[in-house]
């Protein structure tokens, strides 16, 4: 069966127009809990400590063009602890689509009493797109000539915001992303179908906010342990997804614990305090129900806490 060049041409401006579908833009992270720079830009400073972050997530790893995110953050208070600033620095890859991008971080950080910080944040920076329909393996040869028109590079500023609120045992955070709604792509292009007849085609790419909410309580169940409860609700174009996580802190050195992700499966994750300054991350989960043949995803990360002299040791039930 031949497949006409038109046909084609709808295919490629259904995959550009992402934000047309439901599907979230932003990578997706198990490990958030850990650094919740990734999502809040109000986080900056929150660790009292020059604090390095670096992420590596690769999901459904027995998918072809599953995506595959690395990122890098550091922050710090500075102004005697009332102001934090802080640099992310990502790339994301899904298929065809690779994504590099840069932020500069800012937050505010109010003293509400002595046990009670408020923190507002915001960051702005650059991403750059890079559409590259060749990878793409097509059942039909003819398929080239659309992948040509598809071939871009592109790039948006970028501005997200966030508040958050934290003591020594409750977190409570919400931030959005891509509030400017950047335009990524924008072209215009005509195909001829096998009769020579002309079609007129407008692609774009727009990034749509991100609206996350988080909320994290630490109860003591002994000296030694520790149960922290935690909840994630993010919502993009109307849909809402939920993420419950029950995590425990044992021995004063090691997180542990298991969550569900509405709509898509479950897994488990933890983090060990290597020294008190240096702790590795771990994640991994399972796709199950209508998507289980997306299989696993793996994630791992690595964080180094640069304590000033006279701060004291980030409380251990603040994840």
């Amino acid at each position: 069966m031949k497949t006409t060049i038109m046909k084609k041409a709808i295919i490629l401006a259904v995959a550009l127009s992402a934000t047309k579908g439901f599907a979230q833009q932003d990578p997706q992270y198990n490990l958030y809990q850990y650094n919740q720079m990734v999502i809040n830009p109000a986080y900056a400073g929150a660790r009292d400590a020059i604090a390095i972050v670096a992420d590596v997530r690769k999901q459904w790893v027995s998918f072809p063009g599953a995506p595959t995110t690395a990122v890098f953050s550091v922050h710090s208070p500075i102004a005697n602890n009332k102001v934090g600033i802080g640099l992310t620095v990502l790339n994301d890859k899904i298929g065809s689509k690779t994504v590099s991008a840069g932020y500069a971080n800012f937050s505010y950080i109010l003293k509400v009493n002595n046990k009670t910080k408020l923190a507002f944040g915001a960051r702005a920076g650059y991403s750059a797109y890079k559409f590259n329909f060749k990878d793409v393996k097509y059942k039909d040869t003819d398929d080239a000539a659309v992948a040509d028109l598809a071939t871009a590079n592109k790039g948006t500023l970028d501005v997200d915001a966030g508040l958050y609120l934290r003591t020594n045992t409750f977190y409570m955070g919400l931030s959005a992303t891509h509030l400017n709604n950047g335009k990524v792509y924008n072209g215009n292009f005509q195909v001829r179908d096998t009769n020579g007849v002309a079609k007129d085609y407008s692609v774009s790419y727009i990034l749509k906010p991100h609206l996350f909410i988080t909320m994290g309580k630490s109860f003591v169940i002994s000296e030694n342990f520790l149960f922290a409860p935690s909840l994630m609700v993010k919502r993009v174009m109307q849909k809402t997804t939920v993420d419950l996580n029950i995590n425990f802190f044992a021995a004063k050195r090691i997180w542990f614990g298991v969550f569900v992700r509405q709509g898509f499966g479950f897994g488990g994750l933890c983090q060990v305090y290597v020294t008190n300054q240096f702790r590795v991350g771990y994640s991994y989960d399972i796709a199950t129900g209508p998507r289980k043949n997306l299989g696993s995803s793996h994630e791992i990360m690595l964080g180094f806490d640069i304590k000033k002299s006279k701060s004291k040791m980030t409380s251990p039930r603040f994840l």
